[in-house]
């Protein structure tokens, strides 16, 4: 800070030269300039002395490590650009007592600034301007001098440690539609992508303050990916449960089909048995004058046709069911596909739109900010 003491003055050639001098800080006024912002006063730093010109000028530094607070928005992060104040101002002194000012044009704080920096940590400094008003401290007019920072967050990491691997789970979502609903791997698949987002979501819970105004645009990213995909999960739960179903009712289709061809290719076969007793008169000839060789042979001819009979029945019986299956899907199999075909449809215009959404939003307040 420098300041004119105007009851200080001497003429450097009365004193051998001498145009600047060191004095303690107790023996001289010195202006009650405070931070407003500040929160810890622990680390700050005065120091004893001041140095003191020939023409009344007097000049105070005074090194700190300032901790100051800064209203913040989070809506955008993490490509949010937020705006710091520190301001500048006397307790007791009026405006017409004590008039704050800059000693240096924006122009000339912005570059002092970027060349005294030490380090910037994941922010970037994209500009500083100066600004004297005044307001009124417990009912008094007072002067201010408020320095504006506007500083921008560096994206990258988050971008590629965060948003990244989300978009990639969508797509290994979208990409699991081509999966067949035949067996559980899909659904399992499914499940693991889901529960992969969800840790990144305990993540995210980490990172961002619980200070927010509102809900960022990164957790409606989050939260958005994440109702697509458990849409994605009851989709294919439900076509699971219809192919199920149709595949319960078709084996029973086939079951009473197979059982209605045995009834119609099986024959009947009535066998008597009679004595020779019981047998007919007018049959006895007959049988006499036959051999049991040829009675014999005949039995075995007709075991041996009654089994090819039954043998030819169940190749039929085979076949039929074969041309059954090969025939087209049955109805809830036909509405599976066709319901799976226009979700996909749906999802991947909803996940275009809503993506599309998010990050114009981003992209386009950022380019506004700059």
């Amino acid at each position: 800070m420098w300041w004119n003491n105007e009851l200080i003055k001497w003429e450097p050639k009365d004193f051998c030269g001498t145009y600047k001098i060191i004095v303690p800080a107790e023996l001289l006024w010195k202006p009650d300039i405070t931070i407003e912002e500040i929160t810890i006063k622990d680390k700050l730093f005065h120091t004893q002395y001041l140095s003191l010109w020939f023409n009344g000028l007097i000049s105070q530094r005074n090194g700190m490590v300032l901790v100051s607070t800064c209203k913040m928005d989070f809506y955008r992060f993490p490509f949010d650009t937020q705006i710091c104040k520190l301001t500048f101002k006397s307790i007791e002194h009026e405006f017409m007592q004590l008039a704050l000012h800059s000693g240096y044009i924006e122009e000339h704080v912005l570059r002092f600034t970027l060349e005294n920096m030490k380090t910037e940590s994941e922010w970037l400094l994209m500009n500083v301007t100066v600004e004297t008003t005044r307001v009124f401290n417990f009912l008094l007019p007072a002067s201010v001098l408020v320095y504006t920072m506007t500083i921008k967050r560096r994206s990258v990491l988050y971008v590629a440690n965060f948003i990244v691997p989300i978009l990639f789970f969508l797509c290994l979502d979208l990409a699991s539609f081509l999966i067949s609903e035949s067996g559980g791997e899909k659904l399992s698949f499914k499940v693991t992508v889901l529960l992969a987002v969800t840790v990144m979501q305990l993540i995210l819970n980490d990172i961002l303050p619980s200070s927010s105004d509102r809900i960022p645009l990164i957790a409606v990213y989050c939260i958005g990916v994440f109702t697509l995909m458990m849409l994605s999960l009851l989709e294919t739960i439900l076509m699971m449960y219809l192919m199920e179903k149709d595949d319960v009712s078709q084996d029973q289709e086939v079951e009473k089909d197979q059982s209605l061809d045995m009834n119609k290719s099986i024959p009947c076969v009535r066998v008597f048995d009679q004595s020779p007793a019981e047998t007919p008169p007018e049959l006895l000839p007959e049988v006499k004058e036959g051999s049991s060789s040829q009675l014999t042979q005949g039995i075995q001819d007709f075991e041996s046709l009654r089994g090819e009979l039954s043998e030819i029945s169940q190749k039929m019986s085979l076949l039929l069911s074969s041309r059954k299956e090969e025939k087209e899907p049955s109805y809830w199999t036909r509405m599976t596909k066709k319901l799976n075909r226009i979700y996909f449809v749906v999802y991947l215009s909803a996940a275009s739109v809503f993506l599309g959404s998010v990050f114009s939003v981003w992209l386009y307040e950022d380019q506004h900010n700059i």
